[in-house]
Order: C-alpha cells, then structure tokens, then sequence
C-alpha cells in the first residue's frame, strides 16, 4: 500500500513537474503514432509504456510525445528522474492513474505559492528515512495544511505534501 501511495505521488509530481496535461498535449500536436511508428531515440525514452503503447488512446500518445520533445532539453539528473517515474506510473493500475490525474488538477488549481508550499513539503517528505515514510503512509499522517488550500478530490489517497485540509468554516452546500 505505502509503495502504491508513493508510486502515485510520483506520477502526480511527473505530470507538475514536466507541466504537461493531456490537454496541452493535445494542442502540442494531431500526431499520435504506433510504437512501430516511432523513432529509435523516442522509443528509448519511452521504453518503460513500450509494452501498453499501442493500447494507449492518442490523446494519451500526444502527452506522451510532448514529453519526448522536451526530454532532449533537460539535464542528465532530470532525465533519469523522469525515465524513473515513466516506469513507476507503467506499474499503476488504472485507478491509480486516474487518482494521479485528480491530484495533478487539484495542485494545479492552487495558487503559485500553495504550490510551492506542497512542492517543498513533497521535498523534505523524500528527505526522510523510509521507515519514517512508510510509517506515515501507513497512518496517512501528513503535516498540517496551508490555509486557503484545495481540498483534494473524494478517494483520492492521503498525499504527504498536500494533507486533509482543515476547514475554517461551514461546508456550503452543494447545489
């Protein structure tokens, strides 16, 4: 369970830090080839999805491909960083995809320096040692909230940079 919640916080800081969404992808370009289709240096970036690629829907290939065009650009480190979290988010299952991408738009829709403040927090949660992580995955322990934040999304698993927020005050009710 702890390493499912960490390969899905993973996921979630792949799409924040690579500022992808399947939307930008989309507009980035129509093209969503077959593996068959892709060239030796796209298939070698994106040799941890070679086995599930062509089931992918295009949408899905074009965010994919975005990530090519822009992988060439970053540095070693950042590069093994996100082949690393490209074979972590192969291993999820769907649900866990689809929890990745509600956290992604939930982090998205804070302001500049709530995201900061989740960033650094997801920071110094990878600073500790893994007993201590996996204690506080296995508890859903997390450190208290910045005011104002979002709160995440229904089902969405316990994240240790973004907690349960504390609410300030009645819970208007839904329409």
């Amino acid at each position: 369970m702890a390493q499912a919640l960490r390969a899905l916080i993973a996921a979630t800081l792949l799409a924040v830090a690579v500022g992808s969404s399947p939307a930008a992808a989309v507009a980035a370009g129509p093209r969503a080839p077959s593996w068959a289709e892709l060239s030796p240096a796209d298939k070698q970036v994106l040799a941890p999805l070679a086995g599930e690629w062509d089931a992918l829907d295009a949408p899905r290939r074009q965010k994919w491909m975005g990530i090519v065009k822009r992988y060439p650009k970053l540095a070693p480190a950042e590069q093994q960083r996100v082949q690393q979290q490209m074979s972590t988010w192969a291993h999820l299952t769907p649900e866990q995809r689809n929890q990745a991408r509600q956290q992604y738009k939930t982090i998205k829709q804070l302001p500049p320096d709530q995201r900061q403040q989740v960033q650094q927090k997801w920071e110094e949660y990878q600073q500790l040692p893994p007993e201590k992580r996996r204690e506080l995955a296995s508890r859903g322990a997390a450190p208290p909230q910045p005011s104002g934040a979002t709160p995440k999304p229904s089902g969405a698993p316990p994240h240790p940079s973004a907690p349960s927020p504390q609410p300030s005050g009645p819970t208007p009710s839904k329409p």
